[in-house]
């Protein structure tokens, strides 16, 4: 999957606090959208973009997997955005969703 640009970003979320790539992995940038879930509860919505070889494997029935680090699961959603209105423009890394 590509990181996508999630139109209107709010901001940039880098590596959390000690992060070492050497150990940890390359850890880049992440457009992310705030808004307001719920009274006093913030969401951060991300975009992500298939490669045409993961497009392939979603159309065979392969699952999509979420995985996040650490020993408590956040609450999280996956949804499907609206594809851009002409796909010839732009390129498969910086959609908008």
């Amino acid at each position: 999957m590509h990181i996508g640009r999630v139109t209107g970003a709010t901001r940039n979320l880098g590596a959390p606090k000690g992060w070492d790539p050497t150990k940890d992995g390359i850890c880049g940038g992440l457009p992310i959208r705030d808004e307001p879930h719920s009274p006093g509860v913030n969401k951060m919505v991300s975009a992500w973009l298939p490669t045409p070889e993961e497009i392939a494997l979603i159309a065979a029935g392969a699952p999509i997997y979420l995985a996040v680090l650490g020993v408590s699961h956040p609450p999280v959603s996956m949804f499907v955005g609206n594809p851009p209105a002409d796909p010839s423009l732009q390129p498969r890394d910086t959609t908008d969703v």
